[in-house]
């Protein structure tokens, strides 16, 4: 093989610009606000095939206010495979994976080796986070609302003015991604529980536990979910937010138009949330 010849080949392809979309908040307001800025724009959503109904419902309304197609990318095995494949053991805030192989992967065989600037929705208010950055010398992150100083209120702003507003989820979550990632608070799992019986039962059914050895594969450490559903523990989770959520009021009171009262009650995990998911 020519060498040389493969690195000109590889010079002379045209820069693809994509906006990666998750059904959240940050990545649909960057796709609304990039909208006329860059030219050949493409928007890709990875579909883990665990998500939400309200998160589908959400990116077909993207697109229509886009008025163009977006990717729909899936990985060639699902999330039952992956269990089976690590022996029942379950994606947690170390290994994650749930995103390797269901969001990056999909999404970095789209790309290939073309040469890609990569645009993620994280804020100028979040310094804490890192967000998608391919270690693929092709791709070229970007973040434009660090670049452009662009904070959550001007996120709310721009999907209210558009007129898409917040996916329905947000009603009752605090981020996008799979209806059963390991990084929902257990306000959320009872959310969950709440609005969408069916899925809470199906992400049960994944927790496993060994009578031989004592081990336990659960989505949230120390406790299952059939734990977590009983109805006193519900109660208690519900009056243990609202005291948090009241803390928080009072704590930031003068400021409130800068403190979103869910990140208040995040208990670090968006610093740790996984990066595609939830941008």
């Amino acid at each position: 093989m020519d060498i040389n010849k493969k690195k000109t080949d590889q010079a002379d392809k045209p820069v693809r610009h994509i906006i990666a979309l998750s059904g959240g908040k940050d990545s649909s307001a960057l796709a609304v606000y990039m909208r006329g800025k860059i030219k050949n724009v493409e928007y890709v959503f990875c579909d883990t095939g665990e998500e939400l109904k309200e998160t589908y419902e959400f990116i077909r309304k993207l697109q229509d206010y886009l008025c163009t197609d977006i990717t729909w990318l899936k990985s060639e095995r699902d999330f039952r495979y992956y269990v089976d494949l690590y022996n029942g053991v379950l994606p947690d805030a170390r290994t994650r994976w749930c995103t390797r192989m269901l969001k990056l992967k999909p999404y970095e065989d789209f790309i290939g080796d073309d040469p890609v600037i990569s645009y993620v929705g994280i804020r100028a208010d979040e310094p804490h986070r890192k967000g998608y950055i391919s270690t693929k010398p092709n791709i070229t992150t970007v973040f434009p609302f660090v670049e452009d100083n662009i904070r959550r209120d001007d996120v709310m702003r721009i999907l209210i003015n558009s007129g898409l507003g917040l996916p329905q989820y947000y009603a009752w979550r605090s981020r996008s991604g799979c209806y059963m990632c390991f990084f929902q608070q257990k306000r959320e799992w009872a959310g969950l529980l709440e609005n969408h019986p069916d899925l809470f039962e199906k992400a049960k059914s994944y927790e496993k536990f060994d009578p031989a050895t004592g081990e336990r594969y659960t989505w949230i450490h120390g406790e299952s979910l059939d734990e977590l559903a009983h109805p006193d523990r519900i109660t208690q989770i519900k009056l243990e937010y609202e005291k948090r959520k009241s803390r928080e009021a009072n704590a930031f009171k003068g400021n409130l138009k800068l403190k979103d009262i869910w990140d208040g009650d995040l208990d670090d995990s968006e610093e740790l949330a996984c990066t595609i998911c939830h941008l």
